[in-house]
Order: structure tokens, then C-alpha cells, then sequence
């Protein structure tokens, strides 16, 4: 039976989620670029939120003075400082939620990636405006694979496995906070297409690191029948068991308008 909806997040408590983690689609190089173009005020800090495995974190402090990276996942965290670049002097790793975690800052950043819709999100804002610098940004990084010529066939493979009822790709985190008058956005940059190339495995794999598709809600023959319907959708597109996509992000920044 699907786990209701606000129980979704605690798949990524589980060891299997943060490890299938690094499946996902890296970040385009030019987001750090604008990243660290955002950072303006000394000492050049960096908070991240919902860090999961430090796809950003990590990055960021060989851009920064300090970053800390923020996560509630003890699993996350600890698969983070096993990743490359994860056990540099300058990041500190804190298991907690966002919205109450022991925070030092001021910070001339904070970023988000896939994680703030999950956390309250007026709570969450408002602790972080108490915790920014006057001329610091809240960047929310959204990214992933772009154009694929599949889509329509995956998206029928996910809703039907899918654990997050009334699954809508089209959602964005962004235009939900203006909605709620939550943000002020002061610019948007939407990065080039960069090519990857990606083993098909390790494609179906990453789709076992998001909450609503984790190994952890499905039986065994479930989630073989599910890497099976990828595998199905995908194959035509495959070179030598290979898929080349393209990834582009999206980098959204302001300010919380609280």
C-alpha cells in the first residue's frame, strides 16, 4: 500500500536510497559558475540545505570560505562524506531538518536542490532570512535530463509505480513560493545542455534514489518488473547498453519575502 504522502520522506533515511544517490545526473560545471558569481559578501559562507550525498556542497567548498551542509538523513550524510571532496577541512556535515538545525552563518549563500519542497516552507524560509547576509541569495538549483525522446513512455512507467499520488512533472517549486508570496526573485539562468553518457543500469538505477520510487516501498518483484519497464522504454536509445543524454539545471535566485 503507497505510504501516505508526508511519509514519502523518510525513504531517504534508508542506506539504499542515499547509495543509489550517486546515479543521478551531476550538475552542470556552469552552475557553480553561477554559484559562485552569487557569492558577494564576506566571508564568502555557504549554507546548503536538504545537502543529501553533497551533489552541491561538496563542489561549492572549493569555492568557499566555509559550507555547511545540512541534511536529515544520518544515511545521506554519511554517504556524502564518502563521495569525493567529502571530508574537506572546510565542510561541516549536520544531520538535522533545515528549519530548527544548529545553525552558525551569517551566510552570503544558502542553495537548495532537490529537497525544499519537502520542508515547511514558511518556516523554512523565515529561519533562513535570520540567517543570511543583507546582500545573500537563496539559489534554488533544479536540474536533470533534458529533451529525452522517451519521456512520454517513462512517465506512464513512474505513475504507474510511482508512491507520490497525482505525480505531475511539470511542477515547480519556484512559481509555488511566489504564489504564496514567499520569494522575490531576482534572476534566472538556465544552463547549456551538456552531454552524459550513463550506463542504462545506472539510469534505472537513480530513479530508486527519489522518495516516491524507492526500492524500500516496493516488493522485489516490483521493483524488478519496474527496472524492466525502463529498461524496455529506454533500449531503443541505447548504444552498447549506453545512453547519451544531455543535463542541463536551472538556477533560480532572491530572496525570502518574509
Amino acid at each position: 500500500m503507497p505510504p501516505p504522502r508526508d511519509h514519502l520522506a523518510a525513504a531517504f533515511a534508508h542506506a539504499g536510497v542515499a547509495g543509489a544517490y550517486r546515479h543521478r545526473p551531476p550538475y552542470p560545471p556552469e552552475v557553480f559558475d553561477v554559484l559562485g558569481r552569487l557569492i558577494t559578501d564576506r566571508p564568502r559562507t555557504v549554507l546548503d540545505i536538504g545537502a543529501g550525498e553533497g551533489a552541491l556542497a561538496r563542489p561549492l567548498a572549493a569555492l568557499a570560505d566555509h559550507v555547511d551542509a545540512v541534511d536529515i538523513s544520518a544515511a545521506m550524510v554519511e554517504a556524502g562524506r564518502r563521495r569525493p571532496g567529502g571530508r574537506r577541512a572546510n565542510l561541516r556535515w549536520i544531520v538535522a531538518a533545515a528549519q530548527d538545525a544548529d545553525l552558525a552563518g551569517p551566510y552570503a549563500l544558502v542553495t537548495a536542490g532537490a529537497s525544499l519542497h519537502w520542508m515547511p516552507r514558511a518556516q523554512t524560509l523565515s529561519r533562513l532570512a535570520s540567517v543570511m547576509t543583507g546582500r545573500a541569495f537563496l539559489a534554488i538549483v533544479e536540474h536533470g535530463y533534458h529533451e529525452v525522446p522517451w519521456r512520454a513512455e517513462l512517465t506512464e512507467v513512474i505513475v504507474r509505480h510511482s508512491r507520490s499520488a497525482g505525480y505531475d512533472a511539470s511542477f515547480s517549486l519556484v512559481d509555488a513560493l511566489q504564489d504564496r508570496g514567499l520569494l522575490e526573485v531576482a534572476g534566472h539562468v538556465t544552463t547549456a545542455p551538456v552531454p552524459l553518457r550513463q550506463p542504462t543500469a545506472d539510469y534505472t538505477e537513480q530513479f530508486h534514489s527519489t522518495a516516491s520510487l524507492a526500492r524500500e516501498w516496493m516488493s522485489a518483484a516490483e521493483a524488478a518488473a519496474f527496472d524492466a519497464a525502463v529498461a524496455d522504454v529506454v533500449r531503443p536509445y541505447a548504444q552498447d547498453g549506453v545512453l547519451t543524454t544531455d543535463i542541463v539545471a536551472h538556477i533560480t535566485w532572491g530572496t525570502p519575502a518574509l
